[in-house]
């Protein structure tokens, strides 16, 4: 007998037809002599209603208030599914994430996982029940609700698997696993068998939708097994794990493209101590993140350089860069838009030379120019402008011996929360 976590998005259980699929799958896991706790997103489009809704009333909702009512989304799922188990002939118990004993700061729409109590659950489990639990919420020590943000299902479903010692950690979604790229866009994009945590945190934070990358740092912190597969059938997933093994001759694992990008240029700056600090200080306190930074040369005692940041900061930033101006003063600023970075992942690029250059010249032989790159020991990303993003990703996914022999794609967009 194994513990198993399993963790269904909002699109698995988006209608009563596929929440009564997944009552049956969490049932199958059941009749196999395994312990099961479910972590279950809000059903379809729920979310999106409900912050739609929110902002006919309030264009400017306050964010405890977004926090109280978005948790509603997530325990009518588990309510219903609890329910769909019954139905089946199985023990089930639903509850929310606080009652699951998620422990969070106080930083409403984005809180952090401070500490899990997970012995209600444990309780529910050596009673033989089925184990329900809201993803994306806790509460923080004062008692406020609060949700977890972007991925947050996927984080409250590895964080739990942790606090209880789970055998597995399984991630249901409406595709078959983690493929080498987004198979909407290359059909012959190849589904990876096993990848490493390294390789699947810096796919995440590049771009790749199929887990968040809060959810990937606290699995491998906590060396939990993680599994992505599908909901609407039993094929095999893709294991994320400490150390995956490179198939031969495969340095590149994996292709991410992140079109929420803008690009932010500062032109005479002075060139002295402590002036970035300054510029990139103020932006850090106005909690806007940056990316790629490059400076240029040095020319009359004043320095040029350019930055990549979300798409969604790019007015903020502006307003951030304009405050400071007198502190800092700068000949002009202007921004970019209309771009993308594209991405090249694998832990096998730190001992083959000439990965970098295979991707330089793959970009320049479409007559795509580079405008900024960053790379790590295991990836390389490029700033380009969004107009060819398929010709480049099909370009690079067949230069790095990515292609299968025949399209295996079937599901829908991967999903997020």
């Amino acid at each position: 007998m194994a513990l198993f976590v399993m963790k269904f998005g909002g699109s698995s259980v988006g209608d009563v037809e596929r929440m009564q699929r997944v009552a049956k799958r969490i049932v199958e896991k059941k009749l196999d002599g395994h312990q099961c706790v479910v972590v279950v997103s809000a059903m379809g489009d729920t979310t999106d209603d409900l912050i739609d809704k929110a902002k006919l009333l309030n264009s400017s909702p306050p964010a405890r208030e977004m926090d109280m009512l978005l948790t509603t989304g997530e325990q009518i799922s588990v309510s219903l599914l609890s329910m769909a188990v019954h139905q089946l002939g199985h023990e089930a118990v639903s509850y929310t994430g606080w009652q699951a004993g998620f422990l969070t700061d106080q930083t409403h729409s984005k809180a952090r996982i401070v500490d899990i109590d997970p012995a209600r659950v444990k309780k529910s489990l050596d009673n033989g029940q089925i184990v329900i639990v809201a993803g994306f919420q806790g509460a923080s020590d004062t008692g406020e609700i609060t949700t977890l943000g972007r991925g947050g299902s996927d984080t409250t479903a590895v964080a739990l698997a942790a606090a209880i010692e789970a055998d597995v950690c399984e991630i249901y979604t409406d595709v078959d696993g983690i493929y080498s790229t987004d198979p909407r866009i290359v059909r012959c994009a190849r589904k990876l068998n096993e990848i490493s945590y390294d390789e699947m945190l810096e796919l995440a934070h590049l771009g790749a939708a199929v887990l968040h990358p809060r959810a990937v740092e606290y699995a491998k912190h906590n060396k939990v097994c993680l599994v992505v597969r599908s909901s609407f059938n039993h094929n095999e997933g893709t294991t994320v794990k400490e150390e995956a093994v490179m198939e031969q001759g495969v340095v590149v694992s994996g292709i991410a493209y992140d079109k929420n990008v803008a690009k932010i240029s500062i032109m005479g700056v002075p060139d002295e101590p402590g002036v970035l600090a300054t510029v990139f200080g103020k932006l850090a306190d106005a909690s806007i993140d940056v990316d790629i930074i490059v400076q240029s040369g040095v020319q009359d005692g004043t320095a040029d350089f350019s930055f990549t940041t979300a798409l969604d900061d790019r007015e903020r930033a502006l307003q951030v860069i304009e405050s400071f101006r007198q502190q800092v003063p700068y000949h002009h600023v202007s921004s970019e838009v209309g771009l993308i970075k594209i991405s090249i992942v694998g832990a096998g690029m730190v001992s083959h030379p000439g990965v970098a250059a295979k991707m330089f010249d793959v970009i320049s032989k479409l007559g795509i120019s580079i405008k900024m790159v960053s790379t790590s020991e295991i990836k390389v990303s490029c700033v380009i402008s969004n107009h060819q993003l398929t010709d480049v990703v099909g370009a690079l996914h067949t230069a790095y011996g990515l292609d299968t022999v025949e399209d295996v794609f079937v599901g829908g967009p991967q999903d997020r929360r």
